[in-house]
């Protein structure tokens, strides 16, 4: 089984990408309380302050404006928290945008603008941070924020969903390569959650306005208020830091989407063609019919639910 390099997160330094409210200042509240150091970046340089304040520990906590796109800036912002606190142990991709609407109606600078945060910050993150992770010698955890649609895609989210998918698939190949670094890795899937993703639109750079299908809902959509039946974000939080202590694969929040996932996953193995194995060709390509971090988050979470009985 592979280890828990964060399982003790106190003085340990947190990196963690759209902080400034929502998922990522949940995470934060639940990292400091933990003693942890945290680097809140956000591309809001006015939320920063009062995302700061509302933490109420100024010796554990640093601020950087940040565009996740923007690969020369996030090396600068990695440089400010290195200076800061010494080292980078976490890296918590979170930075996202909700680009939604019909398929239809998707147009280039729509595709560019929702991939390039959802699924390009959180490369970025990678190429920019995990080498400084890797340097220390430290171990650390990666945590990367898909979402429920990678697993239910449901209609109207062909962008998003295309994006989350990805991040989650990205975080199930790393896991394996860099347990022997003594670095986690856990793919973060929320269901709907107290968060401003709805003011989405807001943060839409003028590059990707002027060929857009969506920007009628986007304004539409930042009219419409958060159910109040959606997850608090400090709850989250603390879901995520007991997913990092444990370096869970999966850090999922809402059990009332267990059932459509089963039916998902369900309607896959249903489809596969009704006919024997070939045992020659399953041995030809045994490296692809398997993974052993599957293997290994399923003998976690079994020896978790044996611990609490």
């Amino acid at each position: 089984m592979t280890t828990t390099p964060m399982a003790d997160v106190s003085g340990r330094t947190a990196f963690i990408t759209g902080a400034a409210n929502g998922i990522g200042l949940g995470i934060a509240r639940a990292l400091v309380k933990a003693g942890a150091n945290v680097v809140i970046a956000d591309i809001r340089d006015s939320a920063l302050a009062e995302a700061k304040a509302s933490l109420g520990s100024d010796d554990q906590v640093e601020t950087v404006q940040l565009d996740v796109t923007d690969r020369a800036g996030f090396a600068r912002a990695a440089d400010q928290a290195e200076a800061r606190f010494g080292k980078i142990h976490m890296l918590i991709g979170n930075a996202g945008v909700g680009v939604m609407g019909p398929v239809i109606d998707a147009r280039y600078d729509d595709w560019d603008w929702g991939m390039g945060v959802n699924l390009g910050g959180v490369i970025n993150g990678l190429v920019t941070i995990l080498p400084r992770i890797k340097a220390h010698g430290e171990g650390g955890q990666i945590v990367t924020t898909s979402s429920q649609s990678s697993l239910i895609p449901i209609p109207y989210s062909a962008i998003y969903t295309a994006a989350k998918a990805a991040v989650l698939g990205l975080s199930e190949a790393i896991r394996g390569e860099l347990a022997p670094e003594n670095i986690g890795v856990s793919a973060f899937m929320p269901g709907p959650v107290q968060s401003n993703i709805a003011m989405s639109g807001e943060l839409r750079p003028e590059a990707y306005k002027g060929d857009s299908g969506y920007r009628a809902r986007e304004e539409a959509l930042e009219k419409r208020p958060n159910s109040p039946l959606w997850m608090e974000a400090d709850e989250v939080g603390e879901r995520v830091l007991a997913g990092i202590r444990a370096n869970d694969l999966y850090i999922l929040t809402h059990p009332e989407f267990a059932p459509g996932m089963r039916a998902r996953f369900d309607a896959i193995l249903a489809s596969f063609p009704d006919e024997p194995i070939n045992q020659p060709r399953a041995d030809g390509i045994s490296f692809l019919l398997g993974n052993v971090v599957f293997d290994e988050q399923l003998a976690r979470r079994n020896a978790a639910r044996k611990a609490v009985k």
